[in-house]
């Protein structure tokens, strides 16, 4: 099973290197600890984690918060927070951006170990049950074709057209060379239904129609479909390089 990945935001190193520590110590594989919240943005545009620490209080043109506003928006990552502030006004802020949890400093050892496997118990069960709604039957996958609803109407979309798929929660997103569309599955039900042998999984929020591949990364970390970057957990790399026959 491949670890779970994280990502710190801290500007304060010495609290970083000690959470990194305890993280890794709790079988945690840590991507990277940044110090400002444009670090962090600029690193996700290559690799992407599946869960990201995040402190309130940054140092920088913006603080943990706005930070996280930026993350939600554009790749809707599982994100806690670690924060000292427990004020109304700082919580309510934070909320906007849909937090998984938060852990008040100082923290202990077993409050972080505590939290996140909460969190990775409810990312899981995501991950493998349908939404509760009416929505959630009307996704249908044929041999070579799949149907999704698209405000009152059916869609067809051809499997080999099927650039890749990401996880968004407990839906999906599809993506074709012109359009993107969300799916009211999980990406491991869409996964398990499609069994088609051109797909694999690269990490834990993406799956990608290999033949649609247009270049590797030199480090492995991402791959280029098209216009889009997708990244290539560690825990995945070996599979893909061979895959792609590259040994």
């Amino acid at each position: 099973m491949s670890k779970v990945q994280i990502m710190i935001v801290e500007d304060d190193m010495i609290i970083a290197a000690d959470i990194s520590m305890q993280l890794m110590q709790l079988g945690y594989e840590v991507t990277g600890i940044l110090p400002r919240g444009e670090d962090a943005l600029r690193q996700l545009e290559s690799t992407r984690p599946d869960i990201i620490l995040m402190d309130v209080n940054l140092k920088g043109n913006m603080d943990g918060i706005e930070t996280a506003q930026h993350i939600y928006d554009r790749y809707r990552l599982p994100l806690i927070y670690l924060t000292a502030n427990a004020d109304d006004a700082t919580f309510n802020r934070a909320k906007e951006t849909k937090p998984l949890a938060f852990i008040s400093k100082p923290f202990k050892r077993s409050d972080l170990e505590r939290t996140l496997a909460l969190v990775i118990s409810r990312l899981d069960e995501q991950a493998t049950a349908p939404p509760d709604n009416s929505d959630a039957n009307e996704t249908f996958l044929l041999d070579d074709r799949i149907f999704v609803k698209q405000r009152d109407r059916m869609v067809k979309i051809f499997i080999k057209d099927i650039l890749y798929a990401e996880a968004d929660r407990n839906y999906c997103k599809i993506y074709t060379d012109n359009k993107e569309y969300l799916l009211s599955i999980p990406l491991g039900v869409f996964e398990e239904r499609l069994q088609a042998k051109e797909f694999m999984r690269v990490h834990r929020s993406y799956v990608v129609n290999v033949t649609k591949i247009d270049e590797l990364s030199d480090n492995s970390a991402y791959l280029i479909i098209g216009k889009a970057h997708v990244p290539v957990s560690r825990s995945y790399q070996e599979a893909v390089l061979r895959r792609l026959k590259l040994f």
